[in-house]
């Protein structure tokens, strides 16, 4: 099954061959003037630089070869040599019933699946997830189920950050803020496990005594600290040391970090409907660091800088210009050296990315590994992606960096609280599914539901507002977070969709009590063309978000399709059509909308109610 603008793409660039011109000139878009046609060709511009000919000349013998295609109602020149393409309206309804009878609604697969991971969510071990979260969930949840929608095999991991530097800061500040914590890591300095019964009472000792809470308050304290306090960075170095090396005391506390840490994160997540295949941290390829470095010395690799190991990754003469403390201008190698093992011996952030790149390459031999991170990551996964391909650990071009911009408040900088702080990501949830009930209420929606029922739909309301508000933004952009604007019921936002797709199963549910049934499509009005065009366009949405991991082209695929369906449902009675197969072919049009439209919205993470 092939979608019309691909189909007359092959007719065209046929046409443009057998004209002795290159294929590549025959390419079809959708026409930016749908008034006049539905697709349109502009190649018999650059053509007549190659024919040496006028290019309406061009243009007339492309026409001419296209005239009488079964595709077509007609084929035209316009302007300097434009030529536009308007469907017949019987293969528009051959397109519409192919579509309507697919499970998948005209949507195509990969013709090769490869194995994927998509690496995303990130969030720190022992502190709250934050609004700075939001962005890297919902648009690699969206990207790991566009890629797996597409026929990939595909893993999303959720990689937590749980073995860095950042713990053995927290290690330091436990040990200073409470005097038994310190007493009881004074005492379990051995690496040999104690007794079941008393790991279970130092755990539980920990537990009466560090909270999330705790943690939230104490990282970034001990973070700030270690800007300035040469000595407190030094010992919070040497705490990561002796974790990695596997010192009990800190391996508890460690472990006690990460249970008290993973019920948040997963509270999180499942309420913004993000799941993950792996839930896998820093920590789960520390077995393979020591190896990995020892094969990075042998194969000459490493080098020795002040007391640490790194891996110099700029290519001879590749340089960039940096500015020095006084000021001074300076060219530099570029990029800078990868720091394996830092001067106190313990493994860093790069470090555990590169063993995960080969740890991933053992468990799933991935073709491709896309990580979606802050776009201002850029520099540290040129590090890691270089040190990859050079260690042999992945093929070159098969590590990705899907870089986003930031979700702002309305001064423009990333997104805070009132008082200046970061928002954490369940205040925003709660805030979020608030607004969301006011809304519901203000529109009249939702008053003969349960009370269950109207929180369930207040919560995708609110999920969709988030998401939408999200993905409809190209991923490299940043934007301005609108809670007003993004929960509206009208305009471009995430419960518009809903409240359309929810309108589209309200009218199946009349239907069904009237006993009317979908029929055999047949499009004849504006109306009901316009609808049947946009349902054959959802397969080209969904390749250029996969080929450009951008979902925001299914999000505007999804509005476009909503819009559509509204004004189709204002022209074309459906109930009151006046004969039955008119009304059996417009039913059949708003069954297959409602399965494009919700396919789409799953996508893009978003639930659709069944009322409201």
């Amino acid at each position: 099954m092939s979608d019309l603008k691909r189909s007359l793409g092959e007719a065209v660039a046929a046409a443009f061959a057998a004209q002795g011109l290159p294929v590549e000139l025959g390419r079809v878009t959708a026409s930016d003037r749908p008034d006049l046609a539905d697709f349109q060709c502009n190649g018999a511009l650059p053509a007549a630089k190659v024919a040496g000919k006028p290019p309406r000349e061009i243009a007339a013998a492309i026409v001419e070869a296209l005239s009488g295609h079964p595709l077509l109602q007609s084929v035209e020149i316009a302007g300097l040599g434009f030529i536009n393409l308007r469907v017949s309206a019987r293969a528009l309804s051959d397109r519409a019933r192919e579509i309507s009878a697919d499970e998948r609604t005209g949507a195509g697969e990969v013709a090769e699946a490869r194995r994927v991971i998509v690496d995303y969510g990130g969030p720190n071990v022992a502190k709250p997830m934050h609004v700075g979260h939001l962005r890297a969930s919902i648009i690699g949840e969206s990207v790991k189920r566009i890629y797996r929608f597409r026929g990939d095999q595909v893993l999303g991991d959720a990689h937590f950050g749980d073995w860095g530097f950042q713990m053995g800061l927290l290690i330091v500040a436990c040990c200073d803020e409470d005097p038994f914590v310190r007493t009881l890591m004074e005492r379990l300095t051995g690496t040999a496990l104690p007794s079941l019964s008393d790991q279970t009472q130092v755990m539980g000792a920990l537990a009466d005594h560090i909270d999330l809470p705790l943690l939230d308050r104490l990282y970034p304290e001990a973070a700030g600290r270690a800007k300035t306090d040469v000595d407190y960075r030094d010992r919070a170095r040497r705490a990561t040391a002796e974790l990695q090396g596997g010192r009990l005391g800190y391996r508890l506390l460690w472990q006690h970090f990460v249970k008290v840490s993973r019920v948040a994160l997963e509270r999180e997540f499942h309420a913004l409907g993000i799941d993950f295949d792996l839930w896998k941290g820093e920590s789960d390829v520390d077995g393979l660091i020591d190896p990995m470095v020892h094969e990075l010395d042998a194969k000459g690799l490493l080098a020795n800088d002040q007391g640490a190991r790194v891996i110099h990754l700029a290519r001879p003469g590749e340089t960039k210009k940096k500015k020095a403390a006084d000021g001074t201008v300076y060219e530099a190698p570029s990029p800078d050296p990868l720091l394996v093992v830092s001067s106190e011996g313990s493994a860093m952030y790069g470090t555990t990315d590169l063993a995960t790149v080969l740890d991933r390459s053992r468990t799933f031999a991935p073709h491709l590994i896309l990580y979606c991170v802050d776009q201002r990551q850029a520099d540290h996964f040129e590090q890691v992606f270089r040190a990859s391909y050079l260690a042999g650990y992945a093929e070159p071009g098969s590590l990705e960096h899907i870089g986003f911009g930031t979700m702002n408040g309305p001064d423009g900088k990333p997104f805070k609280t009132r008082e200046g702080g970061v928002l954490k990501l369940h205040d925003l949830i709660e805030m979020t599914r608030a607004k969301a009930r006011e809304r519901l209420q203000e529109a009249g929606l939702g008053g003969e539901l349960e009370p269950a029922e109207f929180e369930d739909t207040a919560h995708k309301v609110a999920v969709a507002a988030l998401k939408f508000a999200d993905l409809s933004n190209y991923r490299g952009t940043s934007y301005i977070f609108d809670l007003d604007r993004f929960s509206s019921f009208e305009g471009k936002t995430g419960p518009y969709l809903l409240y359309q797709a929810v309108r589209i199963k309200s009218l199946l549910r009349r239907a069904e009590s009237e006993r009317l049934e979908p029929g055999r499509i047949s499009i004849v009005e504006p109306a009901e063309r316009e609808l049947a065009m946009l349902l054959d366009a959802f397969d080209t949405a969904l390749i250029e978000a996969y080929d450009k991991k951008a979902p925001n082209f299914i999000a505007e695929h999804a509005f476009k399709l909503a819009q559509s369906f509204s004004r189709f449902y204002a022209a074309c009675p459906i109930l009151q059509a006046g004969n039955e197969a008119t009304a059996g072919s417009r039913l059949a049009l708003a069954v297959t909308t409602l399965k494009q439209l919700e396919l789409a919205l799953d996508l893009l993470g978003i639930e659709t109610p069944e009322r409201m």
